[in-house]
């Protein structure tokens, strides 16, 4: 089947645009995932859902269909996912070291993403100057649990046809829809996961605590520093956590108000041997964790702790 019919309800413009169904968005994301469509059309797709923006249930049909067809990873206890996909440009990537913090305190701990951007300094890489690389399989998880309690997947061993359509940018120049459902997939079976995600825009925070509710998700999410789901090291920002869809109260942050007083110790350049030495040093106790990643730190453990001892079926 084609998927004209969703293209033409999609690519209406800002104003004349309709929404789909979510069973529809899961037909449309299915043909796109299992390379039923072409190229002229995933970029149509792109650009008509990019004008358009997502909604609640388009976004619970796209991540149904990605679920569908996700290789995942076994485990026995929780774990907290964190999405990666934006890097640094001006701030240091401090995603590995509120990883490592959280595996230092017992958690496992599964960071997803992009392994290389030519504009930006990916987690990925600051693991690799930390001296831990990425897995080449999703059988050297465990492994990579069992020794560091964190381990960094790259998105294409999780799912290559999302890989495929998150490289549609390279191409059109604009994200798209593959990019937000990437932030959302839930990597591992066997125990409850805490999906941690990121948002810059307030509208993109509405729709996926609007997400986070109908798909009864254990997520956190919280504006991220350039893009990634780590508190900004120099101020709190606003942070909220869900489990089985509740939004917990007494686990949200408020944006911290006023001037800053004082600036943290931060690394001084952002390249991935600068942090990663940065990040060392701070995990050996030679300085402290910025007070705004520390009390992410303490909001996620609390929440793990709550989780239940099953786990969700994917949404």
């Amino acid at each position: 089947m084609s998927i004209a019919p969703y293209l033409r309800e999609i690519g209406r413009g800002a104003q004349g645009a309709r929404s789909l169904k979510a069973d529809q968005a899961h037909d449309l994301m299915a043909q796109v995932l299992d390379d039923h469509t072409s190229a002229l059309e995933v970029g149509a797709f792109a650009i008509g859902m990019r004008m358009k923006g997502e909604t609640v249930d388009e976004l619970i049909g796209f991540v149904q269909a990605l679920h569908e067809r996700l290789a995942t990873v076994p485990t026995d206890r929780p774990v907290v996912a964190i999405a990666s996909y934006n890097g640094a440009r001006r701030l240091p990537n401090l995603v590995p070291l509120l990883a490592l913090s959280l595996a230092r305190a017992g958690v496992r701990v599964l960071v997803h993403g992009l392994t290389h951007d030519p504009d930006r300094v990916t987690t990925a890489q600051v693991f690799q100057a930390l001296g831990q690389e990425p897995v080449a399989s999703l059988d050297a998880v465990q492994a990579e649990w069992a020794r560091h309690g964190c381990a960094f997947v790259p998105t294409p061993l999780l799912s290559p046809p999302l890989e495929r359509l998150l490289q549609v940018r390279r191409t059109i120049g604009l994200r798209n829809s593959g990019h937000t459902i990437a932030k959302m997939l839930d990597p591992v079976r066997g125990a409850p996961c805490l999906r941690l995600l990121s948002h810059t825009h307030p509208e993109f925070g509405q729709l996926m605590a609007g997400y986070a509710e109908r798909a009864h998700a254990h997520m956190g999410l919280l504006r991220g520093t350039e893009g990634e789901a780590v508190a900004d090291p120099r101020r709190l920002p606003r942070q909220q956590i869900w489990l089985g869809g509740i939004r917990q109260v007494d686990l949200a942050s408020e944006p911290e108000p006023g001037s800053l007083a004082t600036l943290p110790e931060l690394p001084t350049a952002i390249d991935p041997a600068t942090t990663a030495a940065w990040i060392e040093a701070t995990l050996r106790g030679e300085h402290p964790v910025p007070a705004p990643i520390a009390r992410q730190i303490e909001l996620l453990l609390t929440a793990v702790a709550r989780l239940p001892s099953a786990a969700l079926p994917s949404g």
